[in-house]
């Protein structure tokens, strides 16, 4: 396949900015229209991002229990600041070689720190969306693609390939797709499976033959216990529920206990409600993932009660105490 090497080029230099920091409303804007121009654009862009990604492995994102072989290891003679350093042409320069070192990789890790949500363009033409304190391993296979969610959420753009179907394991629960948008988040009693685009098939790996189809603007909890598969419409539901791809937490009459429960999964400086009667006060609003003592202030006002800081603690008092 050719590609024309201004795209390349201008695809690289994209891909590093975006790297680098968020992009301004002007700069997103100029981004949004490049990538409108030509439908090959995208394609150009995630071989420019999966090569970032790829010489950053040997940091955060590689398993733990996933060891770097020597046919992982990146070569001796590219680095990730010298091709950064060489701007948009390093980086076109180097994909061609690169990609196909990606493509030969029996298994890829990846994992975000506390507070960290990481989009990562996987070999395929595929994207994960990392949640906080998550992990997952891929496997690009020539019958398949493979993905273990070993911990936490992803939200998972796949690729059109009726030939290499796209599997999400995650404990005993497999999530199977062609071309599609959803999310999996790992439970100790189950996932939640849910479909932005297109439809999954999702089963129990010890009860195969028992499956569910799940459509766009549904959502499922498999169980890890025998129970019945069922998949119910949630739309904006799931569009609240997915809001931490923005960093936002979305609320719509929650209560403050389970509010509070998923603000910490991306806070190590955690709030803790003391007041039972507090904890059951409903809340609504969007609210920022990375600003648990703006929250709790917020949160104060609403409910009459007080905020206290005490080492890595934010607490949550009423007003009388």
């Amino acid at each position: 396949m050719v590609h024309d090497e201004s795209d390349e080029g201008e695809a690289a230099r994209w891909a590093i900015r975006r790297d680098a920091r968020p992009l301004t409303p002007e700069d997103q804007a100029a981004f949004d229209a490049w990538l409108a121009g030509d439908e090959r654009r995208k394609g150009a862009l995630l071989r420019a991002e999966a090569v970032l990604v790829y010489l950053d492995r040997g940091r955060a994102l590689r398993a733990p229990e996933e060891p770097e072989t020597d046919a992982q290891a990146e070569p001796a003679h590219v680095s990730r600041r010298t091709i950064i350093a060489a701007g948009g042409v390093g980086i076109a320069a180097a994909a061609a070689g690169l990609l196909g070192v990606i493509l030969a990789s029996p298994r890829e890790g990846y994992s975000t720190a506390v507070g960290e949500v990481r989009r990562v363009p996987l070999a395929d033409g595929s994207t994960a969306t990392v949640n906080t304190a998550s992990r997952i391993a891929v496997a690009m296979r020539p019958e398949r693609r493979e993905i273990r969610v070993q911990e936490g959420e992803v939200w998972f753009e796949v690729a059109h390939d009726t030939r290499r179907p796209f599997l999400v394991e995650a404990g005993d629960v497999l999530v199977r797709a062609v071309g599609t948008a959803f999310s999996v988040r790992r439970h100790a009693n189950g996932i939640d499976v849910l479909v932005t685009e297109g439809a999954v098939e999702a089963w129990r790996a010890s009860d195969p033959q028992a499956r569910i189809r799940i459509r766009s603007g549904q959502r499922s909890f498999v169980s890890a216990e025998a129970s019945p598969l069922i998949a119910v419409a949630a739309e904006p539901e799931i569009e609240r529920a997915l809001a931490w791809r923005n960093g936002e937490l979305a609320l719509n009459g929650e209560p403050l206990s389970y509010a509070v429960e998923e603000l910490n999964r991306y806070n190590r400086r955690r709030i803790v409600v003391i007041d039972p009667a507090i904890g059951r006060t409903p809340i609504v609003g969007y609210f920022r993932t990375g600003e648990p003592a703006e929250f709790a202030r917020a949160v104060a006002g609403i409910v009459g009660g007080r905020v206290e800081s005490q080492g890595d603690e934010i607490r949550l008092l009423s007003a009388e105490k």
